[in-house]
Formats: structure tokens, C-alpha cells, sequence
């Protein structure tokens, strides 16, 4: 395998125990710079240059990619997708990764638990937003920090109110989120290997510090994670799109609460406390994965002129529910099923003998007009009736 990684920091342990992994296993490997590509859109086929010579061929990439240089790398990434070069983690999902509002609504489309979080911007919705979450004390996020900084401990809704009035003012959006008491000074990082957890770690602030990061003095200690901390961490790396993630959750009192899922986990604390190879887990999967680059399925599917892709919900009402797929009539309709979401599992490719449950719900590629004739109409609010106009006839003209 002739294997990429994109890094800024080739002397820091993580690039530098990437690449030993790669070596070790003979791999061929290089460390890029992420700055000194230029992307190339003259030819016919998408391509790269690299310090102004075309890029050789890899067949597979590790982004490393720095909160600074956010779009300029992800722009990268995405162009050795369009390659059809492999890279664990998506363009798509390195970004998703790295705006925690982005990050915290595409999480809570799918269920997963997070400390109650709100995101405002006028100063009249802040003191009803702080309430929502349930009062002071609350933590306060800037979009897009990392390493604990831009993450503010507010004691009480005054000191919250000013400090968020303060942010807004130099032109910074912030998060409202619930203060998890029962975690105070700790959390879980798990490092999530395509759909595993490989290794994982709990983090304890230093002192009086209630931020748990080891880039502020927190120390940290190996920790075997029970199934639900592991598929909550492994689930909601892949809704976002990443196959090498560090997820960070808080030990809440009724389970695990998410806080972030980080796209360039730092393999130094992790591999430190638990003694564990985590660079070479990468390597391996990595490997085992070259031969599928990432594709925009949607993208891809909607090229065909009057299809593409939808999700059908089985709601409870609906005749559906008892029939199993081959009896629902699909097929026929020029519709075919490629996952069968239940709850929080995932059945691909379901057979014809799947039997259907209210809440169901089908991702679809197929013809369009029949997909829309599944879709039912959407409930619309009920306008409220209006009082009747002092002149209720015009006058004739």
C-alpha cells in the first residue's frame, strides 16, 4: 500500500506513529504537507499538484487536518476522494466534525445523547435559552474550539449572560450547553477504529480545572468500556462520517452523553495510558479498506435521470406494517431497499422476507415519482381563523 499522510506537524507523535506503523508493516509512506498542494481543475480528470509537481499515485490518504486550516484541507481531502483515493475520513465529515452546532444537529437527528444544548444569537433569547437546559451553572463552547479552549464554566445566569454578550460582541457564536454535575472534571475518550473501539481512556482535570483535556493538565487512565459506552461511540462516528474518530462522553447519571467526536484524535495520551498500538489498528484498517475509496452514494445515484434517493417512513397507520418487503411491493414499483433502519440498528441490504414495523424506516433508491407517491403529505399547522375585517364586502367598482 502507498499510503499519504496529510500533516503540517511531521515531528509530532501522531504523524510520526503513524508512519512507523506503516513502515513497520511495508508499507510505503509519506508525509505531505496539507498547504503545499494546489488542487488541479484544467484537465480532464481531477488531479493534484504538490510543491507545483503532479501528485504521484497513492492509494490511500490519512488526513491530519488542523482546526486552521479547516477549508483549504477538506477541500484537499475532497479532491482525492474525487480520485476515488481511500481516506477514513471524509471531507464531508472532517467538517461536520469540526462546527459543534453542525455537529451537535446532525447527532441529535439520530438519537444519540448529548448534554441539552441550545444555540442563540439575540440577547433577549439568552437568559430563556440558559433556563431550557436547566439553569446555571452552564458551559459555554465557542463553534469552533478545540484543545478546551473557547469552553467557559458559567456559575450563574449574570456572569453567563455577560460573557456571551461579550463573545457575540467580537463576533463569535457560542453554545449554550447543560452543565453535567454528576461528571464534573472527567470524561471518556474513546478512539473508534471503523466499528470498533480499539482503545479508550478516562480523563481527569487537574485541581480545580472542570475541563478534563490533557493539553490543560488533566491527567489520564486506561478504562474498559461496557457496550453501551462503545456502540454510542462507535455510532456516532459513523453518522458523522468518520472511520478514525476520538469520541469524548461524559459519564452521565442515566449513561453516556456525547460532547464531541473528534476528526485528528491525538494518539499520544491514548497509546500512553493504555499501552495499546492504536496507530497500527489504523494501518491495519486502512489497509483492509484501500479498495473501497469513498463515494458520494447520493451523489452518484442521482445522476440516472428521474431517480434518486429517499427515505420512507412506516408509519404506524400505514398498510405496510405486518407485510414483509417482497409483499410491500417495492420491487415492482422500481424501488429498491438499501437499508432498513430499526430503532438504532441498521439491517443492509434487507432481505425480501424482512417483515415490516411501524417506524420503520427504508433508505430508497428508485424512480421518483413513484417514491414520491410513498411519501405521504406533510401535516400542516392548522391556521388559526381570523376575526372578520370591518368592511367584509368590497365596494363595487
Amino acid at each position: 500500500m502507498k499510503l499519504a499522510i496529510l500533516s503540517r506537524a511531521p515531528r509530532s507523535y501522531s504523524t510520526q506513529r503513524l508512519r512507523t506503523a506503516a513502515l513497520d508493516r511495508g508499507h510505503i509512506v509519506k508525509v505531505l504537507n496539507t498547504l503545499r498542494f494546489s488542487i488541479d481543475l484544467s484537465g480532464d480528470d481531477p488531479d493534484l499538484q504538490f510543491r507545483g509537481k503532479q501528485l504521484s499515485d497513492y492509494d490511500a490518504i490519512i488526513p491530519r487536518i488542523g482546526n486552521s486550516i479547516t477549508y483549504f484541507g477538506t477541500a484537499v481531502v475532497r479532491q482525492f476522494e474525487q480520485m476515488d483515493v481511500y481516506t477514513p475520513n471524509t471531507a464531508a465529515g472532517i467538517s461536520n466534525s469540526r462546527d459543534k452546532l453542525r455537529a451537535t444537529q446532525i447527532l441529535s437527528r439520530h438519537n444519540i445523547s448529548m448534554p441539552a444544548t441550545t444555540f442563540v444569537r439575540d440577547r433577549a433569547d439568552v437568559i430563556p435559552a440558559i433556563e431550557r437546559v436547566g439553569g446555571a451553572p452552564v458551559v459555554i463552547k465557542l463553534l469552533e474550539g478545540t484543545q478546551g479552549i473557547g469552553v467557559i464554566l458559567a456559575p450563574s445566569i449574570k456572569v453567563a449572560e455577560a460573557i456571551i454578550e461579550t463573545l457575540q460582541s467580537t463576533k463569535q457564536q457560542v453554545l449554550i450547553q447543560r452543565f453535567v454535575q454528576e461528571s464534573k472534571g472527567r470524561d471518556i475518550r474513546a478512539l473508534v477504529v471503523g466499528d470498533r473501539v480499539v482503545a479508550a481512556m478516562r480523563r481527569v482535570a487537574s485541581g480545580d480545572e472542570f475541563r478534563s483535556n490533557v493539553h490543560r493538565g488533566g491527567s489520564v487512565e486506561p478504562v474498559e468500556l461496557d457496550e453501551e459506552y462503545q456502540r454510542v461511540a462507535v455510532r456516532a462516528a459513523q453518522i458523522m462520517g468518520l472511520k478514525v474518530a476520538g469520541v469524548d462522553m461524559l459519564e452521565g447519571s442515566e449513561g453516556p452523553l456525547v460532547m464531541e467526536v473528534n476528526s485528528s484524535p491525538g494518539l499520544e495520551g491514548i497509546e500512553t495510558a493504555t499501552k495499546l498500538d492504536v496507530a497500527g489498528a489504523i494501518i491495519d484498517y486502512i489497509d483492509n479498506q484501500v479498495a473501497f475509496p469513498q463515494i458520494d452514494v447520493r451523489e452518484r445515484l442521482s445522476v440516472s435521470t428521474g431517480y434518486g434517493v429517499a427515505e420512507l417512513v412506516v408509519h404506524g397507520d400505514a398498510d405496510l406494517v405486518g407485510k414483509t418487503l417482497g409483499e410491500a411491493g417495492l420491487r415492482d414499483r422500481d424501488i429498491t431497499v438499501l437499508t432498513l433502519h430499526r430503532g438504532t440498528s441498521v439491517i443492509p441490504n434487507p432481505y425480501p422476507r424482512h417483515v415490516l414495523e411501524a417506524e420503520d424506516r427504508l433508505l430508497c433508491f428508485g424512480n421518483l415519482e413513484e417514491l414520491r407517491r410513498m411519501i405521504p403529505e406533510r401535516r400542516r399547522r392548522q391556521r388559526r381563523v381570523k376575526k372578520l375585517p370591518k368592511k367584509p364586502i368590497h365596494d363595487e367598482d
